[in-house]
């Protein structure tokens, strides 16, 4: 006789008030002790829930019915895949109060580590263009039910959701999804299944240039494939002619990872160029650049005022990416060196400083920790530095090494409020004050927020 299941059945339906937003702006609230996790509240909104999955601390669900509003509940805009996507955590709030969100978080973040407060943290810069500013999107491709979707995943899951007309993404994408859409069905290209491990067309990547209104799109296909995806190409081509720019990455690993290392040119032109303020940059279909055209260029235009550079100076930019901020920094500096660990990405910059006639640069492939060691030699103390790193923020090393070449101001970029405070922290430690933190909402309708801090040495008693 088998023993009764001692397993706790989930609560189908619960009605609870909603507290607080945890930091990526999900709503909290508490049931019979344990923590609820509700994405698409705000606090004070009472709202029935439908619980998916419980552990033994928390819960999470989705709303079915919202008896109460909040005040800060948005009436601008709404998203008919918000519920599902859940990519714009933020998308039911009042813009000015996710400003508020973000700022507050900035200020958690830094009394966390409790050694910056003295650093003045300026008024967020608000988003010119809170919808349609995303011109690059990375979006998956699956079929279900003989029905082609092109969109992300849902939250911790294998759910493909299509999104449809994102308002976030550039209008051009979403008319590039549309139509890709359309011709692998029409055609029945193989959509690759990541259960079975077999087909061909995994993801959709597109960059769009806003300025000039043209796009480059990656199809990232499971294997090698000439004949379907230039056919494919060629219709996106005829339909969207503002496509100046097709390619194909093949990754035939089994992970999440979207990119593989074999990119092969499919028509068009081998790059994008575009434009952000003075600068013209040509982007490969694999590097990184920032999403928000707009607020990019405030934040190279705050780096170059504060930087400050003179005729004489070197100015250092680690993490330097295509290299928007070290040729913003070379319009004044006599010398600018750029360190990168992606070799595509070293290329882009080089290029790039080329395009713009900016001969004083230098960029260099490789870690940046063993780069700062061979240049201690190279950079007297008084040098400029800026560090712009991916979201986990620097490692010890690079801080360390950093700080050891004096630079008289050091200005770091960040898009983790929390990795930022981490090493804003150490970097005191090391002899660096930090003056003033700008927030930037780089990222509107998510619960991300850009940061550029300004540090200087600190003054001996």
């Amino acid at each position: 006789m088998s023993k009764p299941s001692t397993k706790k059945k989930v609560a189908e339906h619960l009605e609870v008030t909603i507290e607080s937003l945890d930091e990526e702006g999900i709503g909290l609230a508490t049931w019979q002790g344990k923590r609820v996790l509700v994405p698409g509240t705000l606090p004070g909104e009472r709202v029935e829930v439908a619980v998916d999955n419980e552990g033994q601390r928390q819960m999470g669900g989705r709303v079915l019915r919202r008896m109460t509003s909040a005040p800060e509940r948005s009436r601008r805009w709404a998203c008919p895949h918000a519920q599902d996507c859940l990519g714009c955590g933020l998308i039911s709030m009042d813009y000015a109060a996710q400003l508020r969100f973000k700022q507050e978080k900035v200020a958690r973040a830094l009394d966390a580590q409790g050694t910056q407060t003295g650093a003045r943290v300026l008024p967020i810069l608000e988003a010119p263009n809170p919808l349609g500013y995303r011109c690059s999107a990375k979006l998956a491709i699956g079929k279900e039910r003989g029905k082609v979707r092109i969109g992300l995943y849902r939250r911790h899951s294998h759910e493909l959701v299509d999104i449809g007309d994102c308002p976030l993404h550039h209008p051009l994408i979403n008319q590039i999804a549309s139509v890709v859409r359309e011709e692998i069905e029409r055609q029945g290209v193989w959509v690759y299944n990541p259960a079975r491990g077999s087909g061909l067309l995994r993801y959709l990547a597109v960059r769009v240039s806003p300025t000039r209104n043209e796009a480059m799109v990656t199809f990232i296909t499971a294997e090698r494939n000439y004949r379907e995806i230039t056919h494919l190409a060629k219709w996106l081509v005829k339909k969207v002619p503002q496509v100046v720019s097709v390619q194909q990455n093949v990754n035939a690993s089994a992970g999440n990872v979207i990119f593989g290392n074999q990119t092969l040119k499919m028509l068009g032109h081998p790059a994008l160029l575009d434009q952000v303020g003075e600068l013209r940059l040509r982007i490969s279909p694999t590097s990184f650049f920032q999403v928000n055209h707009a607020q990019a260029e405030r934040i190279y235009a705050l780096v170059r005022r504060w930087a400050a550079c003179r005729p004489e100076d070197l100015a250092l930019d680690l993490y330097c990416g295509i290299g928007g901020i070290a040729l913003n920094l070379a319009r004044d500096a006599a010398t600018v060196l750029g360190i990168e660990v992606v070799e595509e990405a070293v290329r882009n910059a080089a290029d790039n400083a080329r395009l713009n006639n900016l001969g004083n640069c230098r960029f260099r492939a490789g870690d940046a920790a063993e780069l700062l060691e061979d240049l201690e030699l190279e950079i007297a103390p008084g040098a400029v530095a800026v560090v712009n790193p991916p979201r986990k923020g620097c490692e010890a090393e690079v801080l360390k090494r950093l700080a050891a070449l004096a630079p008289r101001v050091l200005l770091y970029v960040s898009c983790n409020p929390t990795s930022l405070a981490r090493d804003l922290e150490m970097l005191a430690t090391l002899g660096y004050q930090t003056e003033e933190i700008q927030p930037v909402d780089m990222f509107p309708q998510t619960p991300h927020v850009e940061c550029v801090a300004r540090l200087v040495p600190k003054k001996t008693p």
